[in-house]
């Protein structure tokens, strides 16, 4: 009798207490995952995927999945895409946001509904929620040991923050799960035939209509610019035609796609000057006058579907008169800002505030892209952690509904990793914490080395804030060796991530993951030893070959967004910046400026062309540069010297519109008067994107004192450029003389 007691007592106790579910006991699901739809909804089985996997390796028991609601279906999953009209009508009052979804716990099963993905996320937010499970991509994850689950009766409805949210992490293109685990969406879901951004020559090509039809261009500098960047006249009725046509085609060709973009092209200060443009544009008082006039033209043709365009650059404020159509979205960029603070919080961010608040008053679709990223330099620190969660709160406040965090994602890019996670989750729910994420993630991803990590971080962001730092787009760390990456915080920043490889020194796996988000330390000390006349060769060979060796472990694809690689950069490096420059016989001598550099590089070109120093991927810093002239100097060599070769260094970099010069011209002086012209040598034009250092190089056989550098300078970016029609630039940082 009291064996029996004490059996029925300790049955008792397993048993869950009233109002509640026991989900999971003795490691095992208490009943099946069931499809509601037997079976026809995708996302009921994608969803019943995700939950079986996890739920098998928490438990070590994999639950069942059936299509048929039977006795033991204890975690029902409700496609509500699937009902019918009749059903509908009976669906509950509280509606599920779009990408949402309900969780009800009954003391019989819990039940999961969502439309579509807002399902699939249901499960995945279950699974983090009530069993701690986080996923990092790649297979890898924290799956905790769970035996025994029970729920609280419930009903709760979430709805996420943002209605569309996009970032970027390079588990995107190898890991389908991990984009449904953070929930990401990508433009080819939303957008017909994904056209996203920057559309304009997809819809009315400058191949096909430029030639015979310039008028369908931008006006300005005294001429029609029609090219494969440019902008469009937005006053010329027969554009309106033309795009509609093709907008309408697009809509056929994509029957499940209600969105596309309608955009301009890439590219400053290229919108149309042409008398009716500048008409409607003294009346909005500005380039969104005419841009959204026009968008709203076409909305109109389209009632059904959203016509989405760019608020980016030159059309970032919104119009004085015209409201768009309730079928418009407003992508609002924010490129121009700096990342150090909130952009309520710096000047920079001020002109977008009063965007923001222009277009949060008349728009009702807005979409803001936010830039967390570092173009130039993907592994250089940038300590902008603090600011992700203010400024998405900024723009949750100005009614902002859909979000494109971009960030610094490819693999070795300054905590990618963590980036992605703390962008994902907010953009998902922006009520959540900071700092609980931050730490959970660092916690989890990299074990005992987390919390050195954590301090790194910490120690990184005060730095930025306290010295004022500009955290830009586009920046080398050489601009912050003063500040947040001067030798003293080096040395502490080292010393952590010192301490966090200690702590794992025994974990094969999270000291790679360690070793990996160190790369932007290493990266940053290389850069900043090229730039010191005092640098150690031999150390620098050391830390030189490390690196190399590390990115090539970790699989780094690129140091920046024109796929300059890793490789290729140490190879440069060792050609470039652990040469010998002092042995010219250029180094340290005088110049004088036939035709001066622009006035920002005046300072800096007294010394800047023989100092020995070479300049990096990025135009900020040891660069001289002209902008729409050609450019000429002469070289003292303070004696008469033989020379065997001159050799001029130029900067190839685009996306800062610095363009090869046309030719470059060599003569060489005794007496500084009369010059004899030794070499001519014209520049093939180069449109590869990647960034390049191209040494314009003369061989010779004289004798001479002074040397007389000429530069035709390309002056004008072409059709093909985004810049079309607009002054572009060449740099120099180098003259070596053999």
């Amino acid at each position: 009798m009291k064996k029996l007691l004490i059996s029925l007592l300790l049955a008792l106790t397993l048993l869950p207490a009233r109002g509640q579910l026991r989900l999971i006991g003795n490691g095992r699901m208490n009943g099946d995952i069931v499809l509601a739809s037997g079976g026809a909804s995708d996302h009921e089985r994608q969803a019943a995927e995700i939950l079986q996997r996890f739920l098998g390796e928490a438990t070590g028991s994999q639950p069942r999945v059936t299509a048929r609601n039977g006795q033991k279906g204890i975690l029902i999953l409700k496609d509500l895409s699937t009902r019918t009209a009749s059903t509908k009508e009976a669906a509950p009052e509280k509606p599920i946001g779009e990408d949402g979804y309900r969780l009800t716990v009954t003391d019989r099963n819990v039940t999961l509904e969502g439309e579509g993905k807002g399902l699939v996320y249901g499960a995945v937010e279950f699974l983090k929620q009530y069993l701690d499970i986080d996923y990092w991509g790649g297979g890898e994850a924290f799956v905790p040991t769970c035996k025994k689950l029970t729920l609280k009766q419930q009903s709760r409805t979430f709805t996420p923050t943002f209605r569309y949210r996009q970032s970027q992490n390079y588990q995107l293109k190898a890991d389908p799960l991990y984009k449904v685990w953070y929930h990401l969406e990508e433009p080819q879901e939303v957008f017909a035939a994904n056209y996203w951004v920057h559309t304009c020559d997809r819809l009315l090509p400058a191949s096909r209509y430029g030639k015979e039809h310039p008028e369908y261009y931008a006006f300005y500098n005294g001429q029609r610019n029609p090219g494969s960047a440019s902008q469009w006249c937005l006053s010329n009725p027969e554009v309106l035609d033309i795009v509609c046509a093709r907008v309408d085609s697009l809509f056929k060709a994509y029957p499940d796609h209600n969105m596309i973009s309608i955009s301009q092209n890439d590219g400053s200060d290229t919108y149309c000057r042409c008398p009716e443009c500048t008409r409607i544009m003294e009346e909005e008082g500005g380039p969104s006058g005419p841009i959204l006039r026009f968008i709203n033209a076409v909305a109109d043709r389209f009632p059904d579907k959203q016509i989405s365009t760019l608020a980016y650059l030159f059309s970032v404020q919104p119009p004085k008169k015209t409201v768009p159509r309730p079928n418009v979205s407003i992508m609002l960029c924010d490129i121009d800002c700096r990342r150090q603070t909130a952009l309520t919080e710096n000047p920079s961010g001020q002109e977008f505030m009063r965007a923001l608040e222009g277009w949060s008053r008349i728009c009702d679709n807005l979409f803001v892209w936010d830039y967390g990223i570092n173009f130039d330099n993907y592994l250089s620190p940038f300590p902008n952690f603090g600011t992700i969660k203010a400024n998405m709160d900024i723009f949750r406040t100005h009614g902002v509904k859909m979000h494109f965090s971009q960030i610094a994602s490819e693999r070795g890019g300054d905590m990618a990793e963590l980036r992605t996670y703390l962008v994902a989750n907010l953009m998902w729910d922006g009520t959540a914490a900071l700092d609980s994420l931050e730490r959970r993630f660092l916690d989890r991803y990299y074990g005992p080395a987390g919390r050195p990590l954590y301090k790194y971080i910490q120690l990184m962001e005060g730095a930025a804030v306290g010295t004022d730092v500009d955290l830009f787009i586009y920046d080398s760390p050489v601009s912050y060796k003063d500040n947040i990456l001067k030798p003293a915080l080096l040395r502490r920043y080292n010393a952590l991530f010192d301490e966090a490889e200690a702590q794992v020194a025994d974990d094969p796996v999270r000291l790679a993951r360690v070793r990996r988000s160190r790369l932007p330390l290493q990266y940053s000390a290389l850069e900043i030893a090229r730039t010191d006349p005092d640098r150690d060769f031999e150390k620098l060979k050391e830390d030189l070959a490390l690196f190399e060796r590390r990115t090539a472990e970790f699989g780094v694809p690129t140091l920046n967004e024109r796929s300059n690689a890793p490789a290729d950069y140490c190879t440069l490096y060792r050609e470039r910046y652990l040469s010998d420059v002092t042995a010219s016989l250029a180094f340290g001598k005088p110049v004088s400026y036939l035709i001066d550099p622009r006035p920002k590089y005046l300072e800096l070109s007294k010394k800047g062309l023989t100092d020995g120093i070479f300049g990096g991927t990025t135009f900020v810093e040891n660069w001289i540069g002209w902008e729409g002239t050609d450019g000429a100097f002469v070289i003292d060599l303070e004696q008469e010297r033989p020379i065997r070769s001159i050799s001029t260094d130029f900067l190839k970099q685009l996306g800062a519109w610095i363009l090869l010069p046309e030719q470059v011209r060599y003569s060489v002086s005794t007496d500084g008067n009369a010059f004899t012209e030794i070499a001519r040598i014209d520049l093939p034009e180069d449109r590869g994107v990647k960034v390049e250092f191209i040494p314009v190089v003369a061989q010779c056989n004289v004798t001479a004192r002074y040397i007389k550098v000429e530069v035709t300078g390309t002056k004008t970016c072409p059709p093909w450029h985004y810049g079309v029609g607009n002054p572009c630039w060449f740099f120099i940082d180098e003259v070596l003389v053999r």
